[in-house]
């Protein structure tokens, strides 16, 4: 049967609409334009669907918030093959939980649930947080001064490395290099990605020796600390994960937490640019912080787009999508959606808006219910680790920002201000009136 014809349930015939066109090949303008790729063609050609080929791989892309409803629910799309395996590597690896479907995926993600939405593990790591922003802050005031970025995301490895039990004999510098290193090379090529895999391996052998110096009980963890919960996990069918996949999923846990940095640097120059909620923050006012947060992750880039792999044919829109069909859909250019948020552009904390409410408009991390159709469920830890580093930049401590380079080129995937956001002058602001204070860390 000609693939633009669909057989209705009564027997008769109809043609599938034309999904638009746009260039033969696209990798060019995609490397040129990052971010921006899906959004100008689809205002371009005034169409939320076109095809083209990325790498000469045939690729139809969507965006907007009934396409996001269309990606993830109804069980249409696998991750499988979804990605470049040098992005798959270093993000989720083979033997991940999003390398699985249906019941098996629901299964194993009810874990990652059971710790990422628990409302007392994210307090225990908030306040880990707290602690080790507060000792590294010792350091900053020591130096002439700091890339935020670079010094955020040792914080969270620190924090992150006590939290989920991995022992203080693991450098903390090193792993963060490592963890970081996977998100900033997942999407390029070149020696600098092969380095970031080589030490994914690294960390991969060294996180599946501490599920073993568990299971053997040479190791004992809390049993709230998720390297103890992976490592005592079992699946359907009652059987543990082997030790390279209980390490692929602990990292899976942790590196997302470290990629908050990249979030964590925005609020910093969303703080810089728009003084009047840093003057708000500082005065202890504590209302409007979440919005700020999650304004924070609606504006500014973090994920340009998710792949998914058609698992079954079926239609959307009139658009017939056949099974294997490989599907970008546009999480950036949803966010700047002129129909969902006036003037996408501006950073409005006004909105109001919440992980906790919106279902497929708001999808800095993706859509729908984290219990179900959701693959990325980290926005309350997300949220709630921007808001403490808010608290703690206009609280804890006072800087001083000198003149940088402060542009974000939307090209560069992952995006950052260019120069990282520098402060210079940092001193603890002996004044603040400290909450009760976070149990000292440990591993």
């Amino acid at each position: 049967m000609n693939r633009r014809e669909l057989i209705d349930a009564d027997g008769g015939n109809h043609a599938a609409k034309p999904i638009p066109r746009a260039a033969f090949d696209s990798t060019l303008a995609l490397l040129r334009e990052g971010y921006d790729f899906i959004s100008v063609r689809c205002r371009r050609m005034n169409t939320d669907i076109f095809a083209t080929r990325l790498m000469l791989r045939p690729a139809i892309c969507v965006r907007g918030a009934e396409a996001a409803e269309m990606f993830y629910g109804g069980d249409h799309f696998t991750r499988i093959g979804a990605m470049p395996q040098t992005t798959l590597r270093l993000l989720q690896d083979k033997g991940s939980v999003q390398a699985l479907d249906g019941a098996a995926h629901r299964h194993r993600k009810a874990l990652f649930l059971s710790i990422l939405l628990d409302g007392d593990q994210i307090e225990r790591l908030r306040a880990t947080f707290r602690r080790a922003w507060l000792d590294q802050l010792e350091d900053w005031q020591r130096r002439d001064e700091i890339v935020l970025f670079d010094a955020v995301n040792l914080v969270l490895t620190q924090a992150t490395a006590a939290w989920a039990g991995i022992p203080a004999d693991k450098d903390r510098a090193e792993l963060c290099r490592e963890l970081s290193g996977m998100v900033e090379n997942a999407g390029g090529i070149g020696p600098s990605t092969m380095l970031a895999l080589w030490r994914r391996r690294r960390t991969e052998r060294t996180i599946g020796e501490l599920v073993r110096r568990v299971r053997s009980g040479a190791l004992d963890l809390p049993a709230n600390s998720p390297v103890r919960l992976v490592s005592e996990y079992v699946d359907a069918e009652g059987m543990p994960l082997d030790l390279a996949s209980a390490a692929v999923e602990i990292i899976n846990i942790i590196r997302p937490v470290v990629a908050i940095g990249r979030f964590i640097m925005f609020a910093a120059l969303a703080l810089h640019q728009h003084r009047q909620w840093y003057d708000k923050f500082a005065a202890g006012d504590d209302d409007g912080l979440e919005a700020f947060a999650e304004e924070v992750r609606r504006l500014y880039p973090f994920f340009p787009f998710i792949g998914g792999r058609a698992r079954h044919p079926f239609e959307w829109k009139g658009y017939r999508f056949g099974k294997g069909d490989w599907v970008l859909l546009d999480l950036h250019g949803t966010n700047h959606d002129r129909r969902l948020f006036v003037e996408p552009d501006r950073f409005i904390p006004e909105r109001g808006l919440s992980w906790k409410t919106h279902g497929f408009d708001f999808i800095p991390h993706g859509g729908g219910d984290p219990a179900t159709t959701h693959r990325c469920p980290g926005e309350a830890v997300t949220v709630a680790l921007i808001m403490e580093a808010v608290r703690l930049l206009t609280r804890s401590m006072a800087y001083q920002v000198p003149d940088q380079d402060m542009t974000v080129s939307l090209a560069r995937m992952p995006a950052r201000p260019k120069s990282g956001f520098r402060i210079d002058n940092v001193r603890r602001n002996p004044a603040e009136r400290l909450p009760v204070e976070p149990e000292p860390l440990r591993s």
